[in-house]
């Protein structure tokens, strides 16, 4: 199943576990990555709170935890090489998975079709 956020962040859930990076359309907002900050494996966030940040030649910007859960998994590829992002945004270039607290409440994030009308 894959879910997307108003903040630009999309979803792969597979048994209670979000795979989590930065759309497409993001990344071609930001321009290209320069550094990528991961959180701790461990780590406990809500939905919203800033869970990674990403710097490009444009700006930084926040990425944020999609919904309430612990992170499980970084991608230390990315910090590696920021330039997966641009190339693999929904693939290479994820940021971290996610055990979610509550996985029915990815029922509220968008689908795809709801996620390229609001990009348009």
């Amino acid at each position: 199943m894959l879910k997307f956020t108003e903040e630009h962040e999309w979803l792969k859930i597979e048994g209670g576990v979000a795979t989590v990076g930065i759309t497409a359309h993001a990344a071609e907002q930001l321009g290209d990555l320069v550094f990528v900050e991961l959180p701790e494996v461990g780590a406990s966030f809500s939905k919203g709170g800033d869970a990674a940040t990403v710097e490009s030649v444009k700006a930084a910007s926040d990425v944020y935890c999609p919904l309430d859960g612990e992170i499980v998994e970084v991608n230390e590829a990315i910090t590696a090489d920021p330039s997966l992002v641009n190339s693999d945004p929904q693939g290479a270039g994820w940021f971290f998975k996610l055990k979610l607290a509550n996985p029915a409440d990815a029922d509220a994030l968008m689908d795809e079709a709801a996620y390229k009308e609001l990009v348009g």
